[in-house]
């Protein structure tokens, strides 16, 4: 599930989504910003025109005295939550509502009413020294800080639900578009592993972009597996061609040997003729056997076949040549079937080769075994050894036609066996793996019962 998750975390629509609401909540951040900064521009400005206002006012009174009889008079009317008035007379006696002291931590307005002390809240004041004395007007800041409020309000009102929205929106898509991405994929592995027929399923919803490189990617399958084909075709056209002109050279050898049966060099030489070709003959009939294979003929002849009665019989086929090559050859079942579907005689020519091949390419001295076990709904068989092994790099070449280790070029061979036992086991929808048997070679295949 973490996994999952990481893959659309890292997915490109997600990674939009996440860049496009950055980009539009800092644009709608700036935006925000600076309404909120011109906004409180044109309120204090409101305000200070307000108390110029004031003071003009009390400045049409005629003297000291007026002044501080009107200041009496509006302040016992005004909230001192809101309005604050101060005149320190020429005497210096102080009118109003309110009185502006200072001290360490800056000015402070404190109330004339003994009931009441300092003021809380923030105030913008003129102050202006009229006939004499001092007067102070100030008006409470709250519209502002309330503006603030409202401003962050709206940030949280407009800005969160429009990120929940575009990031919900992101991961749908991110899931969408991981779905796509997981069915080219899926048809890439297909084919990469040898199913030149996997296809790439292109849905109804797909974007034009997705479904230009699906068909792009279908067209080089379709392609691929034409050349392919083709070259398959061309490889059992010689094979079949040529398989009856070497019967002819066969018969024509024996013919020969019978002729020169009184000159040792010519028998030695026919002998080694007969050999020849008779390898040429079983390589081109492993062609053959190889390319009916692949085409899939067999499917039609396919029955239940206990898979452990078929490795009985061919360990016991090669109980003796293991024994006169001075190998160990053995036998493991953990079951006692192991039923499939399937063709008997390819199943019994993919363990023969198995088991050919680990004797052929291992000295004296090495042990072979076949192995066969159920692991849930599958059959597993293993054919293990104990010689040099084979290297990583070249696991995957030995599976093709014709391509030997250079080390193996000295023992007979024609190097379609393990391409022979591949195909058999891509028929029977198995899976084929060469591992290390430290030391020597483990090969498994596994077979869905």
């Amino acid at each position: 599930m973490t996994g999952r998750l990481r893959q659309i975390w890292r997915s490109m629509p997600l990674r939009l989504a996440i860049l496009l609401v950055a980009l539009f909540a800092t644009v709608s951040l700036l935006s925000l910003a600076a309404s909120y900064a011109v906004t409180q521009s044109s309120f204090e400005q409101t305000i200070r025109a307000d108390l110029r206002q004031d003071l003009a006012g009390f400045r049409a009174a005629p003297t000291a005295r007026a002044v501080a009889l009107l200041v009496e008079a509006e302040s016992r009317a005004a909230d001192p939550n809101r309005f604050i008035l101060s005149y320190i007379a020429p005497d210096g006696r102080i009118y109003g509502n309110g009185a502006i002291a200072r001290d360490d931590k800056g000015f402070h307005i404190f109330s004339l009413n003994p009931d009441r002390a300092e003021f809380d809240g923030e105030y913008l004041s003129l102050t202006e020294a009229l006939y004499g004395g001092v007067i102070t007007v100030a008006r409470s800041r709250v519209e502002i800080v309330a503006l603030r409020d409202v401003f962050v309000n709206i940030l949280f009102i407009s800005l969160l639900p429009t990120v929940v929205i575009a990031l919900s929106g992101g991961l749908v898509l991110a899931r969408r578009s991981k779905r796509h991405v997981e069915v080219v994929s899926t048809a890439l592995d297909e084919m990469t592993s040898g199913d030149l027929a996997a296809r790439v399923e292109i849905g109804p919803r797909w974007s034009d972009d997705l479904v230009r490189i699906g068909g792009k990617l279908n067209q080089m399958a379709a392609a691929q597996e034409g050349q392919i084909r083709a070259l398959r075709g061309v490889t059992s056209d010689i094979a079949h061609d040529l398989k009856t002109p070497l019967q002819r050279v066969a018969l024509y050898v024996q013919d020969l040997q019978d002729r020169v049966k009184d000159n040792a060099q010519a028998v030695e030489l026919t002998a080694r003729l007969e050999g020849e070709v008779g390898n040429m003959t079983r390589v081109f009939q492993a062609l053959l056997q190889l390319a009916q294979v692949e085409a899939g003929s067999p499917k039609a002849r396919f029955e239940e076949v206990d898979l452990a009665q078929v490795c009985r019989h061919v360990v016991e086929v090669f109980e003796e040549s293991a024994e006169a090559s001075g190998h160990s050859l053995a036998l493991d079942l953990d079951v006692e079937s192991a039923v499939l579907q399937g063709d008997r005689a390819l199943l019994g020519q993919m363990v023969s080769n198995l088991i050919e091949n680990a004797l052929r390419h291992t000295p004296a001295g090495t042990a072979v075994t076949v192995r066969l076990g159920l692991h849930g709904q599958t059959a597993q068989l293993q054919v293990v050894d104990t010689g040099s092994g084979i290297p990583v790099a070249e696991r995957q070449k030995v599976l093709q036609r014709l391509y030997r280790l250079d080390r193996s070029r000295k023992t007979p061979g024609h190097g379609l066996g393990l391409s022979l036992v591949e195909a058999v086991a891509t028929l029977h929808g198995a899976r084929l793996v060469l591992e290390d048997n430290n030391p020597g070679l483990r090969v498994i295949v596994t077979f869905v019962t």
